[in-house]
């Protein structure tokens, strides 16, 4: 562990301390969300060490595990889901070997705290991830991020070639295609007052159709949406061809057959010109929020064989 980061020992009700006991009380919205965050990592089936990386837009949380010596491999989750969403997926990884980095992205529901210097759009996003990496020593690592966090991930990658030696991206928005109308008109009531819990369990049971979801993890969702400081996402454009055909890195494009936020056919058609050297594939039977939890086995071992070398 570098000398810039620490282990998340600290009790306090900002995200990035431990619950505090007889704090807010246990109607407050921002202990409900960390104490269903800290359960659903609780429930990680391998030993969880949690950093807390300080940068200068705030200090990032950090769940690493997996053998200290191994290839290091960060995790980006999707709005909202935090990195606690990995559950279903980190045993596999890192009994391949991996350093697994699952990061909470900074200034979406989590234990990362954005305290410091605004992000002021895309470049500050991606310069915030390099101060991570860099105090956390690792120069260079593969990536893998689901949904929102496949977006960073490849502007990441094209951001900093160097830091990036192969990327998985797992039904990744606003990459290779755009948002289905349908969708947007079901998740924008997520971002409107007043916000709810209600609301959000709906989306995902919407979205889901019903199953598929691990229950922690659900209301750990509906209670970031409902009790974490709002907080104004960094978006952009979808890459362009010529800037996706600058990519260098191996990549691997899995999407969900029953993703309500795209149609996954097209943007698979659209990776594979997009990508011509990519692996591309539609995972059957689990949709955009499903995809890491419904069959995680099918999909960790596609993770695995190619963060190998193998595929």
């Amino acid at each position: 562990m570098s000398a810039r980061t620490s282990r998340s020992s600290r009790a306090s009700r900002t995200p990035q301390g431990t619950r505090t006991t007889g704090v807010g009380g246990a109607d407050d919205p921002l202990d409900a969300f960390l104490a269903a965050y800290d359960a659903v990592l609780a429930r990680w089936p391998v030993p969880v060490e949690p950093l807390t990386v300080r940068t200068p837009h705030g200090t990032t949380r950090v769940n690493a595990c997996g053998p200290r010596d191994g290839r290091p491999l960060v995790l980006l989750h999707g709005g909202g889901a935090t990195s606690t969403g990995w559950l279903a997926a980190v045993e596999a990884l890192t009994c391949a070997g991996h350093r697994v980095l699952a990061v909470d992205l900074i200034g979406d529901p989590g234990r990362s705290v954005h305290d410091g210097a605004p992000l002021g759009g895309v470049p500050g996003l991606l310069g915030w991830l390099d101060a991570v990496l860099d105090r956390l020593d690792v120069p260079e690592a593969d990536f893998c991020g689901h949904s929102y966090g496949g977006w960073i991930a490849l502007e990441y990658a094209l951001h900093a070639p160097a830091r990036v030696g192969r990327l998985a991206l797992l039904d990744p928005t606003q990459c290779f295609a755009g948002f289905r109308a349908g969708y947007l008109l079901r998740a924008l009531p997520l971002f409107l007052p007043p916000r709810s819990a209600g609301r959000a369990r709906a989306y995902l049971d919407w979205e889901s159709g019903g199953s598929g979801l691990d229950a922690g993890w659900r209301e750990l969702y509906a209670l970031g949406h409902a009790g974490f400081p709002a907080s104004r996402v960094v978006t952009g454009p979808r890459p362009t061809r010529e800037r996706l055909a600058a990519l260098g890195a191996p990549a691997l494009v899995l999407l969900a057959e029953r993703s309500r936020t795209h149609d996954a056919r097209r943007v698979a058609a659209s990776a594979r010109q997009a990508l011509p050297g990519a692996t591309v594939a539609v995972l059957p039977e689990v949709s955009h929020h499903t995809l890491l939890t419904a069959r995680p086995t099918e999909l960790t071992d596609r993770l695995t064989s190619f963060l190998s070398g193998a595929a």
